[in-house]
């Protein structure tokens, strides 16, 4: 019996993470292809960390996750990773001094619709002081545009954020633009994926088009 075996039954498991891994990992070939280290804010079961790692050998991936969430983490971790993902580490985007003091790239997923706003401020200002010169962010999630939903299921979902904690919900994509900026982050890119989610790609020097707009792709 294969360690994953042995511990599958006990692994925690998100179908959502299963479902979005290669639509993500299709932008992070391109985005990340010049990068080397990548921390992950919200690592959640791992599922993440083990698949992007396993696709792109390059990188050596950085998982981290609050306190109370770091066992089934730390066990993924450790009966499935390739060799290139390090063990995690406890991150609360509010806290003063992040583990990890510098890398190239920053990744996180469906993080920013359940925090607080402040807590989201609290991210950016965090990632300010670790990311390297050239360095860039990728955030997956569904967003909204000047307050206007891209489906009503997301209309939906964010009804239920907000019902459950007010202080959380969908953002606007402005808002996060904004945030970025003054932190030194710059949008550069907005790719729509599958379900209603984006992939928002934000660097230190930003690849702009000569309107200055960032570039948006869309599915076919």
């Amino acid at each position: 019996m294969t360690p994953e075996t042995e511990y599958s039954d006990v692994l925690p498991f998100s179908d959502a993470c299963e479902r979005n891994q290669e639509p993500i990992l299709g932008v992070l070939r391109l985005a990340l292809a010049q990068h080397r280290q990548v921390l992950e804010v919200g690592s959640g079961t791992g599922q993440h960390a083990v698949y992007f790692a396993r696709h792109l050998p390059h990188l050596t991936w950085h998982p981290t996750e609050q306190l109370g969430n770091l066992g089934g983490l730390d066990l993924r971790i450790r009966t499935e990773a390739p060799p290139n993902v390090v063990m995690p580490t406890v991150l609360d985007v509010r806290q003063a001094v992040w583990p990890v003091h510098a890398v190239d790239a920053v990744f996180t997923a469906n993080t920013l619709h359940i925090m607080s706003w402040q807590e989201v401020v609290a991210l950016f200002e965090g990632i300010r002081t670790i990311l390297k010169p050239h360095g860039c962010v990728c955030i997956y999630g569904p967003f909204r545009y000047q307050g206007l939903y891209t489906s009503p299921s997301n209309r939906e979902f964010d009804a239920m954020l907000q019902e459950r904690d007010p202080h959380s919900g969908l953002r606007d994509i402005e808002a996060v633009r904004k945030l970025g900026e003054e932190n030194g982050l710059y949008l550069s890119a907005d790719h729509d994926l599958p379900a209603f989610n984006r992939l928002l790609v934000l660097t230190r020097r930003p690849v702009l088009e000569r309107t200055g707009r960032p570039v948006i792709t869309n599915r076919d």
